[in-house]
């Protein structure tokens, strides 16, 4: 059996995330305290107690999802002896995910990771003025036929898409009334459903590119290993070790695609048969079979999951 370890972005972020595994493991309450050290906020209380609208805003949802995928992972390696190179082949992650694999494979200092996130969440969302921009799934269509909705759609203004989850689920972004355009766009091309995101900002779009330049500045002053399993990068759905490329490609990957639904079949065609997702919720686990139904996801985010995990390998 070969693993992947993947690592959710924004959206799967909750009031009392972490909870339950901060209770059990002391692991756990050292990377939470850790991290709001780094950032010298208390994050571990909004994780714990919310309110939820400070929670969802990017620049605490960014470093709250990978406090908790870091903590799966750490409890893994120092409660379970279960260091991560041993566990999987590669590792990959949704958007800000990218930069919870990359501490988790070794290459990201937890510290780095969480400063990173908070500038990138910050860069994000400071990019487009709030209520000009907007994201929008669409349900029952494929990337070919949402890209030529956005291409109809821009009228001068700017829409792509976001994010090919796989599954038919398609996330596009950009200027408010485009994306409004490229709804209506796709359901002309048999698109099932289009509704608009609850989300602050229009990400993985060329809207984005002043939230790219601060991340590209940003990088060029941090410290990246190389990681000890290889990175299926959003970018490229491939794989990559060169720190120098790695961060490259996560410049690239503020304004450019997800390629979610690709770098799942990467790994696929690498011989990875189960996807275990890190952290909180269970989004990324759910999409696998509808990307590969030979392939199995399995999610880490509670006590019982990892102590069941463990029995298993």
């Amino acid at each position: 059996m070969s693993r992947a370890f993947v690592f959710p972005g924004q959206g799967s972020q909750a009031v009392g995330m972490g909870v339950d595994l901060a209770g059990a493991f002391s692991t756990a309450r050292d990377v939470f305290g850790e991290v709001d050290e780094a950032l010298k906020q208390n994050l571990s209380r909004l994780m714990r107690e919310g309110p939820e609208a400070d929670l969802v805003l990017t620049e605490n949802a960014q470093p709250a999802l990978m406090a908790v995928s870091m903590a799966v992972i750490r409890i893994l390696d120092a409660d379970g002896g279960k260091p991560l190179a041993t566990l999987a082949s590669h590792v990959a992650g949704h958007s800000l995910g990218e930069y919870s694999a990359l501490a988790a494979a070794g290459a990201l200092k937890l510290a780095d990771a969480a400063c990173l996130l908070k500038l990138r969440g910050q860069a994000m969302q400071k990019a487009v003025p709030v209520g000009e921009g907007a994201m929008a799934a669409l349900l029952g269509i494929d990337l070919e036929p949402a890209q030529q909705a956005c291409e109809e759609a821009a009228q001068g203004e700017v829409v792509a898409v976001a994010n090919d989850n796989g599954g038919g689920q398609v996330v596009v972004s950009g200027h408010k009334a485009a994306v409004e355009r490229a709804i209506e766009a796709a359901k002309a091309r048999g698109c099932k459903r289009g509704m608009l995101l609850p989300v602050s900002a229009p990400f993985h779009c060329p809207l984005m590119q002043p939230a790219a330049d601060a991340m590209r500045e940003a990088l060029e002053k941090v410290e990246l290993a190389t990681p000890r399993v290889p990175l299926v990068a959003n970018v490229l759905a491939s794989e990559i070790t060169n720190p120098e490329e790695i961060k490259r490609r996560l410049v690239e990957q503020v304004t450019g695609l997800v390629r979610w639904r690709e770098s799942v079949q990467y790994m696929r065609s690498q011989a990875v048969d189960v996807l275990v997702e890190c952290g909180s919720g269970k989004v990324l686990s759910g999409l696998v079979r509808r990307i590969d139904k030979d392939m199995t996801g399995l999610a880490l985010n509670t006590p019982a999951d990892i102590e069941a995990f463990l029995k298993t390998v």
